[in-house]
């Protein structure tokens, strides 16, 4: 709030503000300024033309015609062509600049308009008797006042008024014959009282001020909190509110033209990685140099918003076809693929997009993001860091998924579940050692579902738990009647391992099972550990202090593998068929295996190789020194029954001094068709 002093009245406009902002404030404030007194000003010059002419007629018989007529014709005549241009210009529209510059007129005007009516009650003050002249300085002090009461919003112009009223008045003190002591008083009241008028001036015009200033902070901070609410405070870009509203908008004002856009989420892929290796002032940098990079390529073609996390939104306004928009897109994702230079680290991410283009796929915001993030999600689990189109497939694996989520809350999960067995073998001695237990469910309204599609459904609807413990009881079950040298390895999703109250749960039902849990195997997901690394690790060591065993599954395959290594109490590894796919004739895949289990061994951690499903596979496998495996070529997943039949044939097979050959000759021959592996 700016400070005042006496000498602030004699400024003639604001003093020079240093920034944009208070510019436009002091141009907020003359605007105000300005519209209060050009509401007054008709009435200023009404009052002016009414008191004038009363006086006038009053001096008709006493004084000249040229002073009585002539001169209060000219005056009216200055005050009706200023009443002209008030009502030419009232509806003008008003900018600073011109608000100055007719505010720089009105204090140049205020000199000579007040001067020339003053001296014409001056002329008239020798003319006529007592009693004329006491309405001369009547005429003089109303007339005065209530200009200086219009004029109080220009403090300039009532300034000028003000004195030049006073200085009349001295004149007519001066002027005043001997033996009229009672105009004289009157005059010296009036001075008094149009001095006090200035003062009360002063104090109202900086209580004026002080209210303008107090409504443009709270302008400003109005302006404050709308972009705290709009804009992401990191990023700068629109925020997840805003980019609704603008999505909404969009869609209506497209709708009746039926004009097509694209909305774009795009979710970048490794920057939790990066978070955790470099901490969280690194990866705020990285959102921001990613924000910086999308907004150049977008430029007029798209807008930007940030949604969160590591995810933003992209609505494309160009009109481009399907093939340009998948163009667009896949530049986009080549241009987050170059690598940043942050905090002396050279880091590297990409990204994966899902696109969804209205109305061709939607008829409405809700269901084009729906379809956006779905293609997203369908993108990154098929084919990470690429861009995915929403299409009439996709629409039918939201109504399929749609089916299967409902069937899932409507399910029986007891019944309707079981529990299938996949033997991991010890190559040295070619023995079942451990069985994975697999999922399987017969749903009755839907018949037979793949794991493959039910679980991701599960683990979406926040169902997951709930099957989890009613496959972990059926697997306790199971595992309890195998021989005590048999260990049971059971798959645990990232929404089990994340929450503590599943975790407990898990940890009695072992208790309450009888089967000792060192004989437990738990395997996690290597995507699984990227949830919340810090909750997997206590999970992990609880489950570990009672003796279960913890498998880092399908490793290789993510972001972290290593640091998951040294965080998590870890008692195996299980390296990804995608590694084991062709490894007699990939010598690549032969490297990157070796240095595994070179890995494994020099952690004192058990290696299993997952996927084996040929014997020449097995063959090189065995060359390099692999312990323990798994896969279609040993047997296929098997229901408990059948697990039984295995271990009896093994059992009999030994006690014979059989060497295993081939599956037919030391499993047995499965005869089930599946149509899902795993």
């Amino acid at each position: 709030m700016p400070r005042y002093s006496p000498f602030m009245l004699f400024r003639t406009q604001p003093k020079a503000l240093p920034t944009a902002a208070e510019n436009e404030e002091s141009g907020f404030q003359l605007m105000v300024q300005y519209q209060a007194f050009n509401k007054q000003l008709p009435l200023m010059y009404c009052i002016l033309l009414c008191n004038t002419w009363i006086l006038s007629c009053n001096h008709l018989e006493s004084a000249p015609h040229w002073l009585t007529l002539y001169i209060p014709l000219l005056l009216s005549l200055v005050c009706l062509s200023r009443l002209g241009f008030w009502f030419k210009t009232r509806h003008q529209a008003l900018t600073p600049a011109l608000v100055q510059r007719r505010m720089r007129q009105t204090n140049l005007l205020a000199a000579p308009v007040t001067l020339a009516f003053a001296g014409w009650a001056i002329m008239l003050f020798n003319y006529g008797d007592t009693s004329t002249r006491y309405h001369i300085a009547g005429y003089l002090a109303l007339t005065m006042l209530c200009s200086l009461l219009c004029l109080m919003h220009i403090r300039v112009a009532a300034i000028i008024v003000t004195v030049i009223a006073n200085l009349s008045f001295v004149i007519l003190i001066f002027t005043s014959e001997q033996g009229q002591s009672s105009v004289l008083l009157i005059t010296i009241n009036i001075v008094i009282v149009l001095s006090g008028m200035m003062l009360m001036l002063y104090f109202y015009y900086r209580d004026f001020v002080q209210l303008i200033q107090s409504h443009i902070q709270a302008e400003t901070l109005s302006r404050e909190n709308f972009a705290l609410a709009n804009l992401d405070s990191l990023t700068q870009l629109p925020n997840r509110r805003k980019f609704f509203h603008d999505l909404e908008r969009h869609c209506a004002d497209n709708s009746s033209q039926q004009q097509r856009f694209a909305l774009g989420i795009l979710d970048l892929d490794g920057f939790k990685p990066v978070n955790d290796l470099y901490g969280h002032g690194t990866g705020d940098k990285l959102l921001y140099a990613v924000s910086r990079r999308l907004e150049n390529i977008c430029a007029e073609q798209a807008s930007v918003a940030r949604m969160g996390g590591d995810e933003f939104a992209i609505i494309i306004t160009a009109n481009m076809d399907e093939a340009a928009l998948m163009d667009f897109c896949t530049q986009i994702g080549k241009t987050l693929r170059n690598p940043y230079a942050i905090n002396n680290h050279m880091v590297h991410i990409s990204a994966s997009i899902g696109l969804a283009i209205y109305p061709d796929m939607a008829q409405n915001a809700h269901d084009l993001y729906e379809f956006a993030d779905y293609a997203l999600y369908h993108g990154k689990r098929n084919t990470r860091c690429d861009v995915t189109l929403f299409s009439s497939d996709h629409r039918k694996l939201i109504v399929r998924d749609a089916n299967i989520e409902q069937a899932l809350r409507r399910a029986v999960l007891e019944q309707e579940l079981s529990v299938f067995f996949q033997p991991i073998i010890a190559l040295s001695s070619e023995r079942t050692v451990a069985f994975e237990a697999l999922a399987r469910w017969h749903s009755s309204e839907l018949g037979i579902v793949s794991p493959a599609v039910f679980i991701p459904i599960a683990e979406q609807a926040g169902l997951i738990s709930d099957i989890t413990l009613a496959l972990l009881a059926k697997a306790l079950q199971v595992a309890r009647s195998w021989p005590e040298d048999i260990r049971l390895a059971f798959n645990l999703s990232a929404h089990d391992i994340s929450t503590r109250r599943v975790v407990e749960r898990i940890m009695l039902m072992l208790q309450q099972s009888g089967v000792d849990p060192q004989r437990v195997e738990f395997e996690i997901t290597e995507t699984a550990g990227l949830q919340d690394l810090a909750q997997i690790k206590w999970c992990s060591e609880q489950l570990r202090q009672m003796g279960c065993g913890i498998t880092l599954d399908d490793f290789g395959t993510g972001f972290s593998s290593f640091r998951q290594l040294h965080e998590l109490p870890l008692t195996k590894i299980k390296i990804d068929r995608c590694f084991i796919r062709d490894i007699h004739s990939n010598p690549l895949s032969r490297k990157i295996v070796q240095s595994l289990m070179t890995l494994s061994c020099d952690m004192q951690i058990q290696c299993v190789l997952e996927g084996v499903e040929n014997a020449d596979e097995l063959q090189c496998i065995q060359s390099m020194g692999a312990e323990l495996a798994q896969g279609y070529y040993f047997s296929q997943p098997v229901p408990e029954v059948m697990s039984h039949s295995l271990l009896a044939k093994q059992a009999d097979a030994s006690s014979s001094e059989n060497t295993i050959q081939t599956p037919e000759n030391h499993l047995g021959t499965v005869d089930i068709t599946f149509k899902q592996r795993g």
